[in-house]
């Protein structure tokens, strides 16, 4: 079970094409709302019923974490104290987590960034606290996969299916979508 975080202000693009490329690839997901609701809106209004309440997650099960960025979405996200400690708890088991946008900003305040390669949206570079900014749609880094924004959700979604099922099935979903554009930095 792969879960998705959604928090008011999140970013629509990111989070939902995620979801979309991962149920494509038969990954098993999640949405999460760290809300107090299920119905949580995007950043430009969008509203979303998320499949679980943070509290009602099994993170023991799950086998990895998804933050979509967003203003005042990431805010948010980072402001929720049960999910930055749950972060920190995945990161010490070695388990993946994923972001982008400006989540990124979230692992690098949580102090989950030190020693890694990362990106994050252009500008916040200095949100990726302990980290080496690069330059890149996609960064792999351990157990961290880091991405830039909107703009590079297919991207950050099709390399979290190869981080969890292979470059194959990664290619495959490519594939159908008519989508070649794939950009990643670092290595599985």
């Amino acid at each position: 079970m792969v879960y998705v975080f959604l928090a008011n202000g999140f970013e629509e693009i990111e989070a939902l094409t995620v979801v979309d490329l991962l149920r494509r690839a038969d990954i098993q997901v999640k949405t999460v709302s760290v809300m107090e609701d299920r119905l949580v809106y995007g950043s430009k209004g969008i509203g979303v019923e998320a499949d679980i309440l943070f509290k009602a997650g099994n993170y023991d099960c799950c086998q990895m974490l998804i933050l979509p960025g967003g203003m005042p979405g990431t805010t948010n996200l980072c402001n929720h104290k049960d999910l930055n400690e749950e972060l920190k708890v995945f990161y010490g088991k070695g388990k993946p987590i994923a972001a982008i946008c400006a989540a990124p900003m979230v692992l690098g305040k949580a102090g989950l960034l030190a020693g890694h390669r990362a990106t994050i949206y252009t500008g916040m570079e200095e949100e990726l606290i302990g980290a080496q900014p690069v330059d890149a749609n996609v960064v792999i880094s351990e157990n961290i996969i880091t991405s830039k924004g909107p703009g590079t959700a297919m991207d950050f979604g099709l390399t979290i299916i190869e981080y969890i099922k292979g470059t194959q099935k990664a290619e495959e979903i490519a594939a159908e979508l008519l989508y070649s554009a794939q950009r990643t930095e670092g290595a599985l």
